[in-house]
C-alpha cells in the first residue's frame, strides 16, 4: 500500500505539473522540455519531446492494479505523443525507454482486451507507434560493422544535413547491445524481420570483436573499425545491459547461441572481474590488472542478473556489500570506492538495486529481502520525496536535492518494490509468462514461437572452443540450486554485515593492533611520518633515502640498488609512486567538505536543501552535530562591512548578507558583534550557482581568527536568492546549518500538513542545488570593481600550513611537494579525484569528532591503516 501510495504522489504530479514534457521538475513543479531548461549534455539524449515519462510509465500502470488509469493514459499516448520530431535524441535510451514502453503497454494492453473487461476498443494502435519509431531508428544503423551511431535524429536520420548527428565515431558497448529484446519482440510482434536482422548483426559484431584471450569486452568502440577505444572492461556502466540481453535473449528467444555467449562472458567475469563481494574493471588485455579502483551504482543490476543464472552465492555476496553502502550512505552513490568512500556522490533514484532485491527473493524466499526492500521505501520517503514528487540526489553527503525525476523512476522503481511486496493475489495476470526488458517493461515469452524470422543458425562454436563444464542447458531450478534451509543465505550474509563499517573505523587504537603476530604490510605513503624512527628505517631498507632541505621541507629520492633486496626494491618504488600520487592531490586533500543550508519552517521542512561553502574560521559545523537553527535576517548594511546598524533585527538570529568590499572575517565580526547566532554570505555576481561553478571555502583575513565563534557559510547568487524568496513570500523563515541535512521536522509538517498542501504549489521557487565539487579557498579582495574569485594559497589561515614539507625525488628527479600530515582523513564519506566530478575531502590537518572523542591526526591514520590491510591482502591473493 505504501508502494502504491508513492506511486500516485510521482504519478499525479507527473500529469498535473509536467506532462506532456518528458519529465518532471520536482523541485519547481513544472515539465522539463528539452531547449527550454539549461543542457545537462548526454543526459538530455534520453528526451524527445514524446512524454517520456508517460511511455515509460504504462505498464508499471496495469502491474500495479490501475487499469482505469492504464486505459487513459494509453489514450493520451495515441491522441497527443508525436514521434516526428526534428531532435537528436540517444538510439539505444530510445530503444529501451520509449520502443520498450510502447511494446511493454502494447503486451498489457492486449492482455487486458482478452481478458475482456479493459481495453476492449484496443486495435493494435500502440504497436503501430512502436513500428513507426523502429524505422526511425533504423538509420543509425546505416554502417559497415552493424553498429549503430550513438544518436539519430527522429525526423532527418542520419548524416543527412538537417540531421545534426552523424560524425560521431565511437559507441558504448551496452548502447550497441542493448537492442535485441525490444527489436526481436517488434519483429515478432509485426511479422517485420528486418528489426531482429539488425539487432542480431550488431550483437554478432561485438561478440567477434571480443578479446579472445580473456573473453572480455571493452566499454567503448568504433563504430567504424570495430577498435576498441576504452579498454577496461566490467559490468557497470557503459556495458552492464550487454551482458543482461545476452542471456534474456535465449530466455525470449530460444537461440542457443545467445546463452553460449553469455556463459563463454561469464565466466570470464567470474575469473577476473568478480572479487567478492566487489566487482572491479579490468583491463581486456591483461585481466589480472584492475582498471580502477571504484565500482559505479549500475552494476547493482548484476546479482539480479546472477540469480536469472543460477548462481545464487555471488549474488547474495554483491547484493549485501552494497545494501552495507547504502545503511552508511541512506543511497548507493553513482559510484563509491573499494574502501566504501563516495567517489561521485550523485543519486538519481536508481532502481537496479531493487531490481537485485526483488530477483533474490524470489528465488531465496528469505524475508531478509523484504526488510531490505522496507529500507528503501523509507529513505525514498524520508531523503528525496517532495511536494511535487521524488527528487533524485544531488549528494548523499548533504542531503540535497537535484531538480529531476527520471522515467525509470517511475518505469522500474515501483514496479520491482511492487512486486516484491506483492502476493499472488495482489496481481491481475501472472508475471512469470513475461520477461523483463532492462528498463524493466514486460514482453510476452510466447514470442519465442512466433514468427520465427530468422534462422537459428549456431555461429558461436565456430571461433571458440567452450569448456562444457561451464554450461547447464536447462533454466535454473531455485528448489535444487538454493537448499530448503533459511541459514544458507544467512550465512554467506553474515561475513559482510560489517564490511563497510570496518573500512571506516571508529577508532581503534593501533597500538592494540601492533600486539598481534604476523608480517606487518608494507609502509604505505598515506601512513608516511618523516618524525616516526621506524619509518625512517623502512625508508633505508627500501633505498629511499630522506633528505632534510634548508627551507623546512623534506625530499626522498630513491635509489633501486641500496635497497636491501628486489622485493624492498619493489615497495621502495610502489610507495614512492603513492608519495607522487598523494603530493599530487595534496591541495585538494586539504579542503573541507560542503555543508548544507536547510530550511525547516512551513512549508519546506526541511526539503529544501542548498549545498554552502564552509569557511575556515568560525565554528566548525562537523563538530557540532546538531549544527546551528535560527531565524533568518537581512543586515543592514547589506554587505555588513560596517557597524550593523539593525542589532534589534539580527540579535539571536542567522544574518544574511551580500558578498563583496571587504573580507570574510570582517563580516563575521561584525554580525557577531551584533548578536547573530551564524551568518550566511550570499555571492553578488548575478546568476552564479553551484551547478556551475566550484564551491570555495571562505579563508580568513591573515590574522587570529580564534575571536570568531558563529558558524559562517557561503552560498552561491542562485541558492542565496531561493532563501530571500522565501522571505518574501513567507516572512518568516527558520534554517539549520550544519555538516549535513537532518531529518524533516516531521512534527511540525504533520500539525501544518493541510497548509503545506495549500503551499505545495508556491514552491516555484525551491530549487535545492549542491555539488561535489572542489572546495577551494577563497579570500575577499577589498578592491572596488572586482569581482573574481581569487584562489590564493596565502589567505589559508596558519593552522593549515604549520607541518612540514615532503617533495619526492625517484632517481635523483625532484618532484615539489606535499605535506606529511595532509594524508587524507578515513572519512566514509569522502572520494578520490575523477575528471567527471571534482573532490571534495575532509580538511587534512584537522581533527575528527568521531563518538564524541577527539583523536589526533597520527592515530586516525594509525586507525584507518587496519581496515585497508584486508583489501591489500585480497590484491595479494589474487597475483
Amino acid at each position: 500500500n505504501q508502494v502504491l501510495e508513492m506511486f500516485d504522489h510521482a504519478y499525479s504530479n507527473y500529469m498535473e505539473h509536467a506532462y506532456p514534457a518528458d519529465e518532471l521538475m520536482p523541485l519547481t513543479c513544472r515539465g522539463r522540455v528539452r531547449g527550454q531548461e539549461p543542457s545537462r549534455g548526454d543526459v538530455d539524449d534520453a528526451l524527445g519531446k514524446f512524454s517520456l515519462t508517460l511511455i515509460d510509465t504504462l505498464d508499471t500502470l496495469v502491474v500495479l492494479n490501475k487499469t482505469k488509469e492504464f486505459e487513459e493514459a494509453v489514450k493520451k499516448v495515441i491522441k497527443d505523443v508525436n514521434l516526428d520530431n526534428d531532435i537528436v535524441v540517444s538510439v539505444f535510451e530510445t530503444n529501451i525507454r520509449v520502443l520498450g514502453g510502447l511494446l511493454g503497454g502494447h503486451s498489457v494492453a492486449i492482455m487486458l482486451k482478452e481478458k475482456g473487461e479493459y481495453m476492449q476498443w484496443y486495435n493494435g494502435e500502440l504497436l503501430h507507434m512502436a513500428k513507426e519509431l523502429g524505422y526511425k531508428l533504423l538509420p543509425a544503423f546505416n554502417t559497415t560493422s552493424g553498429l549503430p551511431y550513438p544518436r539519430v535524429n527522429l525526423k532527418f536520420g542520419v548524416r543527412h544535413p538537417e540531421a545534426r548527428t552523424g560524425t560521431e565515431t565511437d559507441t558504448c558497448t551496452a548502447c550497441a547491445g542493448t537492442l535485441i529484446l525490444e527489436f526481436a519482440a517488434l519483429s515478432r510482434f509485426t511479422g517485420t524481420s528486418i528489426f531482429e536482422e539488425y539487432a542480431r548483426k550488431a550483437l554478432d559484431f561485438i561478440w567477434e570483436k571480443r578479446q579472445r584471450s580473456s573473453n572480455l569486452v571493452g566499454v567503448t568502440i568504433n563504430i567504424h573499425t570495430g577498435d576498441w577505444v576504452r579498454k577496461d572492461s566490467g559490468v557497470g556502466a557503459g556495458i552492464d545491459s550487454y551482458y543482461e540481453y545476452l542471456l534474456k535473449a535465449y530466455v525470449l528467444l530460444g537461440d542457443d547461441s545467445f546463452l553460449e555467449r553469455f556463459n563463454t562472458h561469464y565466466d570470464a567475469i567470474m575469473r577476473y572481474i568478480s572479487q567478492p563481494p566487489l566487482l572491479l574493471d579490468v583491463h581486456i588485455h591483461k585481466p589480472m590488472l584492475n582498471a580502477r579502483t571504484w565500482m559505479d551504482s549500475l552494476l547493482a543490476f548484476f546479482p539480479g542478473l546472477q540469480v536469472l543464472k543460477g548462481d545464487i552465492r555471488p549474488a547474495i555476496e554483491t547484493h549485501e556489500m552494497l545494501y552495507q553502502v547504502i545503511k552508511k550512505h541512506n543511497f548507493l552513490p553513482e559510484a563509491f570506492t573499494t574502501d566504501f568512500r563516495v567517489h561521485w556522490a550523485q543519486h538519481p533514484l536508481r532502481p537496479e538495486f531493487a531490481e537485485s532485491t526483488y530477483f533474490l527473493y524470489k528465488a531465496t524466499g528469505d524475508p531478509y529481502y523484504l526488510e531490505v526492500g522496507k529500507t528503501l521505501i523509507e529513505n525514498l520517503n524520508k531523503y528525496a520525496r517532495v511536494p511535487c514528487g521524488f527528487a533524485a540526489m544531488k549528494d548523499v553527503r548533504t542531503g540535497s536535492h537535484e531538480d529531476r525525476m527520471d522515467s525509470f523512476f517511475l518505469a522500474e522503481m515501483f514496479k520491482y518494490l511492487y512486486l516484491l511486496f506483492a502476493d499472488k493475489e495482489d496481481m491481475i495476470f501472472d508475471i512469470e509468462d513475461y520477461i523483463f526488458t532492462t528498463e524493466a517493461h514486460l514482453l510476452p515469452l510466447w514470442l519465442s514461437t512466433t514468427n520465427q524470422t530468422i534462422s537459428k543458425k549456431n555461429t558461436t562454436t565456430e571461433y571458440t572452443e567452450l569448456d562444457d563444464s561451464n554450461f547447464d542447458w536447462t533454466c535454473p531450478n531455485t528448489q535444487i540450486l538454493f537448499p530448503n534451509d533459511p541459514m544458507f543465505a544467512q550465512s554467506i550474509r553474515e561475513p559482510l554485515k560489517n564490511v563497510v563499517d570496518k573500512s571506516c573505523p571508529r577508532g581503534i587504537s593501533r597500538a592494540e593492533e601492533s600486539l598481534g603476530s604476523g608480517p606487518k604490510p608494507p609502509l604505505r605513503a598515506r601512513d608516511f611520518m618523516a618524525s616516526n624512527p621506524e619509518h625512517l628505517e623502512i625508508l633505508k631498507k627500501m633505498g629511499v633515502s630522506l633528505i632534510h632541505l634548508k627551507d623546512g621541507r623534506v625530499q626522498l629520492v630513491q635509489h633501486a640498488v641500496q635497497a636491501a633486496s628486489s622485493l624492498d626494491a619493489e615497495d621502495g618504488l610502489r610507495f614512492m609512486q603513492e608519495m607522487i600520487e598523494l603530493s599530487s592531490q595534496q591541495q585538494k586533500e586539504q579542503q573541507l567538505p560542503p555543508r548544507a543550508v536547510q530550511i525547516v519552517s512551513h512549508p519546506f521542512f526541511g526539503r529544501v536543501v542548498l549545498t554552502a561553502g564552509p569557511a575556515q574560521f568560525g565554528m566548525d559545523l562537523s563538530k557540532h552535530k546538531a549544527g546551528t537553527r535560527g531565524f533568518v535576517a537581512t543586515i543592514k548594511p547589506y554587505n555588513g562591512c560596517s557597524e550593523i546598524t539593525n542589532p534589534e533585527a539580527v540579535k539571536e538570529k542567522i544574518a544574511l548578507m551580500q558578498r563583496g568590499q571587504c573580507m570574510f572575517a570582517e563580516k563575521a565580526r561584525n554580525i557577531q558583534k551584533a548578536g547573530a547566532i551564524g551568518g550566511i554570505v550570499i555571492d553578488d555576481n548575478e546568476g552564479s550557482s553551484s551547478d556551475t561553478a566550484p564551491l570555495f571555502q571562505m579563508a580568513g583575513d591573515g590574522k587570529n581568527t580564534d575571536d570568531i565563534t558563529i558558524p559562517m557559510l557561503f552560498l552561491f547568487n542562485k541558492e542565496g536568492n531561493i532563501i530571500l524568496d522565501a522571505i518574501r513570500e513567507y516572512e518568516s523563515v527558520e534554517v539549520l546549518l550544519s555538516d549535513k541535512a537532518k531529518d524533516r521536522d516531521l512534527e511540525m509538517e504533520n500539525m501544518d500538513q493541510k497548509l503545506s498542501e495549500n503551499d505545495s504549489h508556491k514552491q516555484n521557487s525551491e530549487e535545492a542545488t549542491s555539488a561535489s565539487q572542489d572546495v577551494g579557498a577563497v579570500s575577499e579582495e577589498p578592491e572596488e570593481g572586482d569581482s573574481s574569485d581569487v584562489t590564493d594559497p596565502e589567505s589559508l589561515s596558519p593552522a593549515h600550513t604549520d607541518s612540514d614539507s615532503i617533495s619526492i625525488s625517484n632517481q635523483d628527479s625532484y618532484v615539489p611537494g606535499t605535506d606529511e600530515a595532509s594524508a587524507p582523513e578515513p572519512a566514509c564519506t569522502q572520494g578520490d579525484h575523477q575528471p567527471q566530478e571534482q573532490k571534495t575531502e575532509t580538511e587534512s590537518n584537522s581533527k575528527v569528532d568521531w563518538d564524541n572523542k577527539v583523536q589526533p591526526m597520527e592515530s586516525i591514520l594509525a586507525d584507518w591503516n587496519e581496515d585497508i590491510e584486508a583489501f591489500e591482502m585480497m590484491e595479494k591473493d589474487e597475483l
